[in-house]
């Protein structure tokens, strides 16, 4: 992880002081339900496109969708009798609100992300040896890097017996939900407040959020409307101030949180999902997946993104803040649900109404399109390429079944998700991802 100086960190800190990252954006008024808009047509958005997008996310049980460009409304859209004052849990897009949290504690000398977490939660709070469990660190929280063994029948229990030696801290990158859990106590310990009253004081009163966290099993789960999010989404599309409110006092913190916070798994920040990167892991797997986890959003987004679809997208490059709240649709019954996600962009993608340029498709060597598709896929330059040299694989890494229909590959068979296709040449191996959809 990069360092940075004292002062480096010190002017950083004096620059953003003084001048602030409200880079234009909006900021709605922190009391009452005032908020500016744009209207679409002003963009250069087209009607039909946005119905389009709707009946996706209609289709896939959605239950509120906010776009914000430049901290303003630009589409608000909710579904089946859910309002803008309705509540919903954010499940593990929840994760990136601890995230902000524990980076405040920091910033108030209440704990640091070396100090273990044995610390704050005592000794024997997982069945390690004491040499191990010194070793874990809030760091290792923060970044799923804790060490401890994911297979577990539970792995969101956060009882010692549940919370068993698998490898050294720092060595294994793993989506594990119970050590992840475990800063809420370290939080509590640190600031000598629940989680509730701390985000209170520290988040919701300086930028009207409602909210509240609930406990769910094992789990601590957030719940807010949907605007709510949205705030939090601003917030940090201005690198944690509201308005010119600094809120999280640390920039250093803040850039460490929102790129890469180990080799293992790139796509992987402070418990954000990081677009752009060379590489991804997902939940359940030790497999690294080459790419960007949502190809179809632009390179620069990181996403909280939990259970069911929750997700909360945040672009600096455009100043747009975008986020979708609901049930599980056909996409989105994943812990991390990047094949909605990506549906979801590819929908927002044509909201400009230009139509796919296939030639500029056409102009890359190796190029599958459409992505997402459905039946058929075609690859560019198909005449120049040996077909018999093509192979698919899905998630798990396994080889799937080439099915020709004329110059395009059938792929209605396979089920929805992610999959890779391979084309080796004689210098290197060039790889395609692409999103099946029912």
């Amino acid at each position: 992880m990069m360092k940075f100086s004292l002062a480096l960190a010190i002017c950083c800190f004096l620059f953003i002081k003084t001048t602030g990252f409200s880079q234009n954006l909006y900021f709605p008024p922190v009391n009452g339900d005032r908020w500016e808009t744009i209207q679409p047509e002003s963009l250069g958005w087209c009607t039909d496109s946005i119905n389009s997008l709707y009946d996706y996310l209609d289709a896939e049980e959605s239950k509120a969708f906010i776009l914000l460009k430049d901290g303003k409304i630009v589409l608000e859209k909710y579904f089946d009798q859910f309002t803008k004052d309705s509540l919903w849990y954010w499940a593990s897009a929840g994760k990136t609100l601890t995230a902000f949290l524990t980076g405040i504690a920091q910033s108030e000398a209440s704990l640091n992300l070396s100090d273990p977490a044995s610390d704050y939660l005592g000794k024997a709070w997982t069945s390690c040896s004491l040499a191990q469990e010194q070793q874990i660190t809030i760091r290792n929280l923060l970044t799923m890097t804790s060490g401890l063994d994911d297979g577990v029948p539970d792995n969101h229990c956060t009882k010692p017996s549940c919370l068993t030696f698998k490898a050294d801290p720092g060595t294994r990158w793993a989506y594990h939900n119970a050590p992840y859990t475990l800063i809420r106590d370290v939080l509590e310990k640190a600031s000598g407040m629940n989680e509730n009253q701390f985000i209170q004081s520290r988040l919701k009163s300086k930028t009207g959020m409602n909210g509240l966290w609930l406990t769910s099993g094992y789990d601590n789960v957030y719940f807010s409307n949907a605007r709510s999010m949205a705030r939090f989404g601003l917030l940090i599309l201005n690198k944690g101030f509201w308005d010119t409110n600094d809120l999280l006092h640390d920039p250093v913190y803040f850039g460490e949180m929102v790129h890469p916070s180990q080799t293992i798994n790139k796509s992987y920040g402070y418990l954000w999902w990081l677009n752009g990167q060379a590489s991804f892991m997902l939940p359940g797997l030790q497999l690294v997946f080459p790419g960007s986890y949502c190809p179809e959003a632009p390179k620069d987004m990181f996403a909280a993104i939990g259970k069911n679809g929750q997700i909360l997208c945040v672009v600096p490059s455009q100043n747009l803040v975008v986020l979708r709240m609901g049930e599980a649709g056909g996409a989105g019954n994943d812990d991390v649900p990047i094949v909605l996600c990506n549906q979801m962009w590819s929908r927002i993608n044509r909201l400009n109404c230009q139509p796919l340029a296939l030639d500029d498709i056409r102009s890359d060597p190796f190029a599958v399109y459409p992505n997402p598709a459905s039946h058929l896929l075609s690859i560019s330059n198909i005449n120049k390429i040996n077909i018999h040299k093509i192979f698919i694989y899905n998630y798990l890494g396994e080889n799937m079944p080439i099915i020709w229909k004329g110059n395009q590959l059938e792929i209605g068979p396979y089920q929805a998700g992610v999959y890779w296709i391979s084309l080796p040449t004689k210098d290197q191996c060039k790889v395609q991802k692409f999103i099946k959809v029912n």
